[in-house]
């Protein structure tokens, strides 16, 4: 994926405010992406996936004047722009059937740990090691057929990509709205329009902090190279890791890392925000299923969000509005994906019985 150069901040003030206003922010208005495509395709209910068009239309129309101009009072900016093809929509595949088996996405997880779920603790740990496993298959990946990195915004001129992704993002909440009936076509409950706006409005804020739109699942790859080297592994073995951003940010303090302290961040905004909400509860009792469909969405989404160039935050969120082809191509191979781990997870609980 194309970031700006340095991506890491000498400064952590920074990113680990906007990381606890974003996970504050996902747990006030309950803003899910995993349970938001569930809904949509098990009850026909489509108000969580509009709410994203509309998150969607907002940061598009707050990135392009930035990106249009490439920097922001001297400091470079880049969307988040990756090549579209094979591994992106494999790893968004991956990512969608993880996600409904694991019962949450990358900012999910990081949330609802944040609020006391300790079953995304087992998420979270398979979600690194999987992201680590796919990282050291890079290379393999990479010779799949794949467009080169594409955003429409500089092949068509800002003003024409912008408007013609408005259409049909417009076009697809009309749609799903049919869904609900003629009333509900442009009706979007208040809480999730807030939620949308209020994730929007911080993106653009990492956009003009970090140089680079709002990313979460690069820091669970670094987490796990860096509990794999504690335990013998050599990263110079692997052309990935050699690169000299990866290579540097191994060496480097987790602080350092605009990323890793974002999703700190983020944790410990979900935490007050329940806190305040006095919803804050530990829930750390699991059945067997509970426990293996954790451990498993984690590692499917842990390797889909590597070879995808991220996750619903950072290809598909950050991706569309950075007008980048791979975010579109993103959701539509993950929404296959979330009715196969429906499948599964339907499957589990009848052998469960």
């Amino acid at each position: 994926m194309r970031l700006a150069a340095d991506t890491r901040a000498p400064w952590a003030a920074q990113p680990l405010g906007l990381g606890v206003l974003l996970g504050a922010a996902l747990y006030l208005f309950s803003f899910g992406f995993a349970s938001a495509y569930r809904r949509l395709l098990e009850q026909r209910d489509a108000q969580g996936v509009r709410a994203q068009l509309l998150m969607l239309a907002a940061a598009t129309l707050l990135f392009a004047p930035l990106l249009a101009q490439g920097s922001w009072f001297g400091r470079d900016i880049a969307g988040a722009v990756a090549p579209a093809g094979v591994p992106v929509a494999a790893g968004a595949f991956l990512f969608g059937l993880g996600m409904q088996l694991a019962g949450g996405c990358g900012s999910g997880t990081l949330y609802s740990a944040g609020g006391g779920q300790l079953r995304m603790a087992i998420t979270l740990a398979a979600f690194c090691a999987g992201s680590f496993w796919a990282s050291l298959h890079m290379d393999a990946w990479s010779v799949l057929p794949t467009l080169p990195p594409i955003a429409l915004g500089e092949r068509w001129g800002w003003p024409a990509a912008v408007g013609a992704q408005l259409l049909v993002l417009a076009a697809l909440y009309a749609l799903l709205g049919t869904w609900q009936g003629k009333a509900a076509r442009w009706r979007l409950s208040w809480p999730l329009a807030a939620g949308a706006l209020a994730l929007a409005v911080l993106n653009l804020l990492t956009l003009i902090t970090a140089g680079h739109p709002w990313s979460i699942t690069w820091a669970f790859a670094l987490w796990g190279a860096k509990l794999a080297r504690i335990v013998g592994w050599e990263p110079a073995q692997h052309a990935f890791w050699s690169a000299d951003f990866q290579r540097g940010a191994l060496e480097a303090s987790v602080f350092a890392d605009v990323t890793s302290v974002m999703d700190f961040g983020l944790v410990l905004g979900a935490f007050a925000a329940a806190g305040l909400a006095g919803s804050f509860r530990l829930r750390y009792r699991l059945s067997v299923r509970e426990a293996l469909t954790a451990l498993l969405g984690g590692l499917a989404m842990g390797y889909g969000a590597r070879i995808a160039y991220g996750c619903n935050i950072g290809a598909f969120f950050s991706g569309v509005a950075s007008t980048s082809l791979h975010g579109w191509l993103w959701i539509a191979a993950a929404l296959p994906g979330c009715w196969v781990g429906l499948s599964l997870l339907r499957r589990f609980s009848r052998q469960e019985r």
